[in-house]
Parts: C-alpha cells; sequence; structure tokens
C-alpha cells in the first residue's frame, strides 16, 4: 500500500492513552454508536459471528480488543493509514475502524482522484463482507453507504444515479437507521442523499425516481442536530444540504451552520479537518 498522507495538524490532544479512550468514547462516537470495544463486546460479538475475526488471535480475546483500540486511537489521532492496516488485522470486528478511516481520508487527505477512488471502494468492499458477517451491525449497513456515498461525490451525483449507485446508498442508510434510529452520522447522510438529488434532477423526477424530498432531507438534518449538537459535521452537512435545496435563499442559515461549527473545539483529528473544512467555507 502506497504512504498516505500525514495529518497536517497537531494532534497531542488526540492521544486517549490509557482509560483516556473509554472516558472519552460517549462523546468520540455518539454521530455513529459505534460500541466500545472490550473484551465482553468481543465475545459477544463472536459469539454470534464466529467467522468475524481471523484465527490468528486464537481464542485471545483480550489482544483482539486491545488491537481494535489501538486502532481507533489511530483513528483519533489522525493516523488514518495505521488505523486501517490494525483494523484490517482484527477481520470484519473492526470494519468502522477501517472504513471510517479510509473515508476520512480520503475525503479530507487525498487530492489524487485515483488514489480517492481506490480507498473508497476498498472501503465499500469491506463494508459488504461486514453486511453479510455481520448484519445486525448498523455500522456495516452505514459505512457501506458512507463510502459509497462520498465516492459517489466524486465521480457526480448524476453519474452514479446513473450506474444504480443511488438506491443501494438509500437502501444501507435506510437499514442502518432500522437498526439503530439514534445514529446521528446517518441521519446526516440521508438528509444529503436526499438534497443532492433535488439539487440534481429537481423535485418532481426526484420524488417519483428516488422518493426524494426537501421536508425528508429536512427532518433528517435536524433529527442529526438533535442527536449531536456539539458535532461540526452535523452542522456543516446540514449547511450543505441548505444550500443544495435552497441556493442562496438560505444563505444567513447556511452562513450561520458554518460559523457554528468552525467554532467548535474539536474532539479528535476528524472533527478537526471538519472545523478546517467550515472556515474553508467562510473565506
Amino acid at each position: 500500500m502506497p504512504q498516505w498522507n500525514s495529518f497536517p495538524h497537531n494532534a497531542t490532544a488526540f492521544m486517549f492513552a490509557g482509560n483516556n479512550l473509554f472516558d472519552a468514547w460517549s462523546d468520540l462516537h455518539g454521530g455513529d454508536r459505534v460500541e466500545f470495544p472490550s473484551v465482553d463486546w468481543v465475545r459477544h460479538c463472536l459469539d454470534q459471528a464466529p467467522d468475524a475475526a481471523p484465527q490468528a488471535f486464537d481464542g485471545d480475546l483480550l489482544a483482539l480488543a486491545k488491537r481494535i483500540r489501538r486502532a481507533w486511537r489511530c483513528f483519533h489521532l489522525g493516523d488514518f493509514q495505521q488505523a486501517t492496516d490494525l483494523a484490517e488485522q482484527c477481520g470484519q470486528l473492526a470494519h468502522a475502524a477501517a472504513n471510517k478511516a479510509a473515508g476520512i481520508y480520503a475525503t479530507y487527505l487525498e487530492p489524487v482522484e485515483a488514489a480517492q477512488h481506490t480507498c473508497f471502494l476498498a472501503a465499500v468492499a469491506r463494508a459488504k463482507d461486514a453486511i453479510r458477517i455481520l448484519p445486525n451491525d448498523p455500522n456495516s449497513h452505514y459505512f457501506h453507504a458512507f463510502n459509497l456515498g462520498r465516492y459517489s461525490q466524486s465521480i457526480s451525483v448524476i453519474k452514479a444515479l446513473s450506474q444504480g449507485i443511488g438506491g443501494k446508498i438509500h437502501a444501507s442508510l435506510e437499514r442502518a437507521l432500522e437498526l439503530q434510529p439514534k445514529h446521528a452520522e446517518a441521519h446526516t447522510a440521508l438528509g444529503m442523499y436526499h438534497a443532492e438529488i433535488i439539487n440534481k434532477v429537481g423535485k418532481m423526477i426526484g420524488k417519483m425516481t428516488y422518493g426524494a424530498s426537501t421536508d425528508k432531507a429536512l427532518v433528517h438534518f435536524e433529527r442529526a442536530l438533535e442527536l449531536t449538537p456539539d458535532s461540526p459535521i452535523a452542522h456543516i452537512e446540514y449547511a450543505n444540504g441548505l444550500y443544495l435545496l435552497f441556493e442562496d435563499r438560505k444563505i444567513d442559515e447556511v452562513t450561520d451552520l458554518y460559523v457554528k461549527a468552525s467554532e467548535m473545539q474539536p474532539q479528535d483529528a476528524m472533527e478537526k479537518l471538519d472545523i478546517e473544512a467550515a472556515l474553508a467555507e467562510l473565506e
């Protein structure tokens, strides 16, 4: 694997050594609802899906749990390549860490389009395996939709719709929310799904062909903010969605959402990148 680009900011505050990771977990994962990788969680998952982890761990649940925690520490620190590598060593049990790391890296730190596509599509493939092995994990479905959605944006939404990708994204997001109705990031993504379709094909075709509507977009964006009021990305994507739906007619609300996001204190490397994106929109 080629060397990925480094996180371009000071990440000292995002180390979460020792018990600090557990203490911060609910704040760090309020948006994606990923469960803390304790030994009990590992045991429960493997009781349900024995193939979710490689045989190399040979029943050493503590070692497996620690490796998954290391992957998440790397993610929060901004070492997205190491996070992906460590997570892949743990099989589908750590799919969320691998697929979130790859998706965030490709979105923010990979300028080469071909390399972006490679990251997104590798994550989509891992997510398909996760859906097969862990079908009741909402994040199996969410990170499938997340990376497929980011890939669609990189090739153009219209092209993605013509390839039938829109329906796959919608189905995965709906399933994620069926399994976990409080999944804020899935609400945000589903809001963007509706907003992007309406922006590209119009309200009538969007509704008739894809079931998209302005009202549904707003409901999902607002629900995400209710669930995670301190999340920069919930504010940023709401702003992006409002602009797609209303353009300059809602510019004051769009600007206010960007300003709120830009003034937040980042909890990890991902949020730092989110906030930098908000600041760029305000320049």
